[in-house]
């Protein structure tokens, strides 16, 4: 009954996650069967990579026969972020056990705020809840990625430009954080990071040396932005 209650509380922090995910996760299914893919593939590729943007990355690359050296390094610099933030919360995590490996492995920019954001009502067991809440948002991906592999498989669609959403998932991120957040100084760091090096590089080459440019000024700028924080 306990657990129950735990579950049902996860699933309704969650249900803004799973609204975007199905959608997404269909719009990477449909992306990947486009290129040619089966569906078993998006299956495996969620289960086991679960990155997100960086899956939208991938077929790309797949399909323009990128390295396995340059594949990891994009990998890198696209989801890397996740360990700065993923530090705030990996004492809890160290915390739950067996479950440790897979919240670290399921953490997302969207799990990380929901896990931020909720408050535990008393009776129930955070452990718990923090674990179903990284569970369900992880299927609902596994489900929007072979729904919408399986519906290109059945569906003639027309995907051009479906490799959009995860640029207004994004976008969508950014406008939710300047509202919440007073210190913005992350937010100019990597707008004027990409600005510089989109007009130098191009379209095709900018994403990651201005990522390794915000990263660098982040870390430089580490103490004026920490003393911003406090005032959030």
């Amino acid at each position: 009954m306990e657990s129950k209650k735990n579950l049902r509380f996860a699933f309704r922090q969650t249900i803004p996650v799973m609204l975007g995910y199905i959608f997404l996760g269909t719009a990477f299914g449909l992306m990947l069967n486009d290129a040619g893919y089966h569906f078993l593939w998006a299956l495996l590729i969620s289960v086991a990579v679960y990155a997100g943007s960086m899956q939208f990355v991938m077929v790309t690359l797949f399909t323009g026969g990128a390295s396995l050296i340059y594949t990891a390094l994009m990998t890198l610099f696209i989801n890397g972020r996740h360990i700065f933030y993923g530090l705030s919360l990996i004492e809890k995590f160290k915390q739950m056990g067996k479950s440790y490996p897979y919240m670290v492995f399921s953490l997302t920019d969207e799990t990380y705020s929901v896990l931020c954001r909720t408050k535990i009502p008393e009776g129930l067991n955070e452990k718990k809840i923090m674990f179903y809440i990284s569970l369900l948002n992880h299927s609902y991906w596994i489900l929007g990625s072979v729904l919408g592999a399986l519906a290109g498989q059945m569906i003639t669609f027309n995907t051009a430009g479906i490799e959009f959403s995860m640029t207004a998932l994004f976008t969508a991120i950014v406008v939710e954080q300047w509202q919440e957040k007073s210190n913005r100084i992350p937010v100019f760091i990597g707008g004027i990071s990409s600005i510089i090096f989109l007009a130098i590089l191009g379209p095709d080459r900018f994403i990651m040396p201005a990522l390794m440019l915000s990263v660098a000024a982040i870390l430089f700028m580490k103490k004026v932005i920490l003393r911003e924080g406090k005032y959030d």
